[in-house]
C-alpha cells in the first residue's frame, strides 16, 4: 500500500489497488514518509469509505482527533458487536468518533440534555440501549467523567440507524427537501452561506436527519419539565440561535403540523450555534 497523505502522527491516506483507505498506527509518520510503501503488518485500524466526500470529511476528523478517542471508540464497537451479534461498518466508527468529539465538547460545559427518546429506545430497543450504557461507562472511565444516564441514547440510536433498511424513496424525498429547507432558513437569518465539508455541518444534518425521521414516523415527544431552566440558559447565552430556532419551529409546524419539544430545540441552539459561530465571527 503506497502512503498518498500523512494527516498526523498517526494516520494516513494510502492507496490499495485502486482505491484510498484511511490507515491508523501509532507513530506512522517517524516510519514512512509520502509515496513510500507502508507495511500492512503496521496498520492497527483501516477505515474504508464509499465517496470522496467521506474520505475527506473523516480524514479531517482523524487528523484532529487523539489517538486515545480513536482506539476508545475500536473498544466500543468491538464489545458491541460481540453482544448484538453483528458486524459494524466503518462509517459507523468514524460517526461515532464524531459523537464523541461532540459529546466531550459538552462535558465541558455541562450541556447534558434530557433525551425525549430515552423511554422509547428503553422499550423498544433495549439491547441497544445497553450498548448505549456500555459506551457511556467505557468514556467515563476513560475520561474521568459523569455522564448521565440519556447520553446512551444517542449512541445506541448509531447502531439502530446502521442495522435499519434503507428508507422509501418517497420519504428520503421529504427529507433531503426539509434539510434543504432548514439549512436555506439558516443562512438567511445567519447572511452566511455555511460550509457543507465541515465537521459542524455533517453533525447539524445528522441530528435533523433523525429529528425529521422521527417527525415523518409521527412519533410524539412529550417535552421534560427538568429541561425548561437549560432551554432558558442555552437561549440566553445564544440568543441569535435561539431565534432562528424560533423559525425553524414554525416552518416544521407548517410543513407536518409538528411541534418540537423543548429539548429538541434547546439541541437545535446548540447545533446551530456550533454551526454559525465561526462564520459569523469571521
Amino acid at each position: 500500500m503506497k502512503i498518498r497523505q500523512i494527516l498526523n502522527n498517526n494516520v494516513a491516506i494510502v492507496k490499495r489497488g485502486g482505491i484510498e483507505i484511511i490507515v491508523i498506527s501509532k507513530g506512522l509518520s517517524f516510519k514512512y514518509k509520502v509515496g513510500q510503501m507502508m507495511n500492512e503488518a503496521d496498520i492497527e485500524k483501516s477505515y474504508i469509505l464509499d465517496s470522496y466526500d467521506k474520505l475527506q470529511h473523516f480524514s479531517y476528523l482523524l487528523s484532529q482527533s487523539d489517538p486515545d478517542d480513536i482506539f476508545l471508540i475500536d473498544t466500543i464497537i468491538s464489545t458491541a458487536e460481540a453482544e448484538l451479534g453483528i458486524q459494524a461498518s466503518d462509517y459507523l466508527s468514524l460517526t461515532l468518533l464524531d459523537h464523541l468529539e461532540f459529546l466531550l465538547e459538552r462535558a465541558e460545559k455541562g450541556q447534558f440534555i434530557q433525551s425525549p427518546l430515552i423511554w422509547d429506545v428503553k422499550r423498544f430497543y433495549p439491547e441497544y440501549f445497553a450498548v448505549g450504557l456500555m459506551a457511556i461507562q467505557k468514556i467515563s472511565e476513560a475520561k474521568q467523567l459523569e455522564l448521565p444516564e440519556d447520553e446512551a441514547v444517542s449512541i445506541a440510536l448509531h447502531f439502530v440507524n446502521m442495522q435499519a433498511t434503507t428508507h422509501a424513496q418517497e420519504k428520503s424525498t421529504v427529507q433531503m427537501r426539509a434539510l434543504a429547507d432548514m439549512v436555506s432558513i439558516i443562512e438567511l437569518h445567519f447572511k452566511i452561506h455555511l460550509d457543507e465539508e465541515s465537521t459542524n455541518y455533517m453533525r447539524f444534518i445528522t441530528h435533523i436527519q433523525y429529528f425529521i425521521e422521527r417527525i415523518i414516523n409521527h412519533e410524539i415527544i412529550a417535552d421534560e419539565t427538568d429541561s425548561i431552566v437549560l432551554y432558558q440558559q442555552v437561549g440566553k447565552l445564544y440568543p441569535e440561535a435561539f431565534k432562528v430556532v424560533q423559525k425553524l419551529k414554525i416552518y416544521i409546524n407548517n410543513q407536518f403540523q409538528a411541534d418540537m419539544s423543548i429539548s429538541e430545540e434547546t439541541y437545535l441552539m446548540l447545533h446551530v450555534n456550533r454551526l454559525t459561530k465561526r462564520l459569523e465571527e469571521n
